[in-house]
């Protein structure tokens, strides 16, 4: 059933607006009786089924309450340097599929893709549309958020306690694996920093670690940055998390 997530909570009845409405209406062709699944915004689930159309609203009635809660135990973040092309899109789509509730878009040294302005918003609505509609598919109960793009030292220096202890997937670490530092690292939020690819500089490597970040080794291969990115969460994830696991 298509999956649809509302601002408020849950009632008896809930009338749809907007693009959800739209959808529903003019690109499904839904219909009267067809029955949809609805996530508000304390994470209740519920099947509802469609009653009524106008030219621009979709009412729904509460049919039953659903215990479908699907989110991980643990807070995951990914702060990404940005990536060239359709790639971000991608790794925006994996962060949702793999369980993350941020990911944090990052401007380093070595980016080659950068926006400025208008059209830094721009990519931002548009990683969170791709964001939405993959939380719609894979069954989220939680929307993950796309954070605004930062510049790398401004976010090392603003970073939320709630993300909790971080690492960065780093080419140069030989020692450190992400998993013994997640066995070793008490907590339930964790952030992963990946870079772009081309990597971090050394200067940012030695700035993320006066930080307080850990550099760690994805293992004796070099990665692409999209394909760390998607590693690095789903390894947070199996270690700590709910993946390979049932929460």
């Amino acid at each position: 059933m298509r999956r649809l997530f509302i601002p408020g909570r849950l009632a008896d009845t809930v009338t749809l607006t907007g693009s959800d409405a739209h959808h529903l209406g003019y690109t499904l062709r839904a219909r009267t009786g067809e029955r949809c699944v609805v996530v508000d915004a304390e994470r209740q689930v519920a099947s509802m089924e469609i009653t009524g159309f106008t030219a621009d609203t979709v009412t729904l009635r509460l049919v039953e309450r659903l215990a479908a809660d699907t989110e991980s135990p643990i807070r995951l973040t990914l702060a990404v340097c940005l990536l060239k092309a359709d790639k971000m899109d991608f790794v925006v789509q994996k962060a949702v599929e793999l369980g993350a509730a941020t990911v944090q878009p990052l401007e380093s040294e070595n980016c080659v893709a950068r926006y400025d302005g208008k059209k830094a918003e721009a990519r931002r609505e548009r990683w969170q549309r791709i964001a939405d509609e993959a939380a719609k598919q894979c069954g989220r109960t939680a929307l993950l958020e796309v954070a605004p793009i930062l510049p790398f030292g401004e976010w090392l220096t603003a970073r939320p306690e709630r993300d909790g202890a971080a690492f960065f997937c780093y080419e140069a670490e030989e020692q450190k694996t992400l998993g013994a530092w997640l066995a070793e690292t008490e907590g339930g939020a964790f952030t992963a920093v990946v870079g772009p690819e081309g990597g971090f500089t050394p200067t940012e490597a030695e700035m993320a670690k006066r930080a307080g970040l850990s550099a760690v080794t994805l293992g004796s291969r070099i990665l692409r940055a999209e394909t760390a990115a998607v590693a690095a969460l789903a390894i947070a994830q199996h270690v700590k998390g709910d993946l390979g696991n049932k929460s």
